[in-house]
């Protein structure tokens, strides 16, 4: 129970400095809201998930902080879908269907998310870093929070809206019993950064590459010009089965792969191994009389195709233009947060069947052979590029992709894989 009376007002209180909470934070003070984040970790800290997709550029560039990002990161082109019987698939951004923006980044997240939350700063957001929140509570008029900051006594802010960007903690989600985890995705994820990793030969742009194998895949995002980040993500079973520490497991599962290995021969471990289990889940509301939810806060799916920035940024970006207007029109409330939902969901649906397909073999064997066939293959390109508007010229293309993977499974429309390293490979 809230027992402190509150000492400050908000107009919005932002659970959580990522890029979402920062992006939310950065329009809504601009405009002259009074905004208050509440980040609990000390930033620069690390965090997984480095990759940008193109979408994301003009929510960047609105937030100004393109220059910023140019002189801190590393262009990424595409992406490189390797199999573990060494099958490569190229998708460069420039072949997307109708792309406005031809590449992304790669991004250290400890750099990129201080340089977000700093800018909140400077447009006049309060941030509060070490920062956690006890406890929430609403009514009709505003809502209450508890908080603790490092070395403060205990405090209630109250403010009129409760942005929830706290990520895979949820903080609304939990608090409210919304959260819902996909029981078809229970998976594991180990992973590190490696410094002297040898590249594929791209000299016009970095790629993220993806590497399928029968039961696990991996991914190498280069995120500086000397350190790439490797994880590989099986299911959570599979890890549990292995007995082994996940250090042992990230060694074994790059010994088993040549394609992996042979890049990896004079690689150097620069941070200790991480893990992460059981993280895809959606939470069944997104909205309420007096919060929101954007980013992981609201749901995350998978690590591939590298959505999670994209989704926070994107989310974060809508949920401060709702906020703008209904702070000034309450009336328009009920109409905005519905359509914020609907809008969240229908992303996040879109997202699901590709990471379900990701893990299907037929899926695989398809998006392995692309074809400019009525630009199927641009439009997946398109989508995997983070565009969610979509528009019939790449919805019916979509249609069309998964019909081929569904018949695949009866008919070899494209050359069957094996998925197993080369010298094992059944032919």
């Amino acid at each position: 129970m809230l027992q402190c009376a509150p000492q400050m007002k908000y107009d919005v209180a932002i659970i959580g400095g990522g890029p979402g909470g920062s992006a939310a934070a950065t329009l809504l003070a601009r405009n002259g809201r009074r905004v208050l984040v509440l980040e609990r970790e000390k930033f620069p800290r690390f965090h997984i998930g480095e990759s940008l997709l193109p979408y994301s550029i003009e929510t960047l560039e609105r937030l100004g902080v393109r220059e910023k990002l140019d002189a801190m990161s590393m262009p990424k082109i595409g992406a490189h879908i390797t199999t573990a019987c060494n099958k490569k698939t190229i998708f460069h951004f420039r072949n997307g269907f109708r792309l406005k923006h031809k590449k992304a980044y790669n991004v250290l997240r400890s750099d990129f998310d201080k340089m977000l939350l700093d800018h909140a700063a400077e447009n006049g957001a309060e941030v509060r870093e070490e920062t956690t929140v006890k406890g929430v509570a609403f009514d009709t008029e505003k809502a209450m929070l508890q908080i603790q900051t490092a070395g403060r006594e205990p405090e209630t802010i109250e403010a009129r809206y409760v942005l929830d960007c706290s990520g895979r903690n949820t903080v609304l989600g939990q608090l409210l019993g919304l959260k819902q985890a996909y029981p078809d995705l229970k998976k594991f994820s180990v992973f590190s950064h490696f410094e002297n990793v040898q590249g594929d030969g791209e000299t016009e742009g970095t790629v993220v590459r993806l590497i399928r194998a029968e039961d696990y895949w991996f991914w190498m995002i280069p995120v500086s010009p000397t350190v790439t980040s490797v994880g590989v993500v099986m299911n959570t079973d599979r890890f549990k089965q292995s007995k082994l520490s996940p250090e042992a497991v990230l060694e074994q599962c790059i010994r088993e792969q040549p394609v992996i290995s042979a890049q990896m021969t004079e690689a150097k471990r620069t941070m200790p191994v991480q893990s992460i289990g059981d993280y895809s889940y959606r939470n069944t509301a997104l909205t309420g009389e007096r919060w929101m939810m954007a980013g992981d806060a609201a749901g995350f799916i998978d690590p591939i195709f590298s959505t999670g920035v994209f989704f926070a940024l994107m989310s974060g970006e809508r949920a401060a233009d709702a906020l703008q207007v209904v702070l000034d029109h309450p009336k328009k409330q009920e109409a905005l947060f519905a359509r914020y939902s609907r809008q969240l969901n229908r992303v996040m649906d879109m997202y699901l069947n590709f990471v379900r397909g990701w893990y299907q073999h037929e899926f695989i064997e398809v998006l392995s052979s692309p074809t400019q066939h009525f630009q199927l293959a641009p439009a997946v390109n398109a989508v995997l590029a983070g565009n969610i508007a979509t528009g019939f010229g790449i919805w019916w293309r979509m249609r069309v992709f998964y019909l081929v993977v569904y018949l695949q499974r009866f008919a070899t429309l494209v050359p069957r894989l094996t998925l197993q390293p080369q010298s094992s490979a059944v032919s």
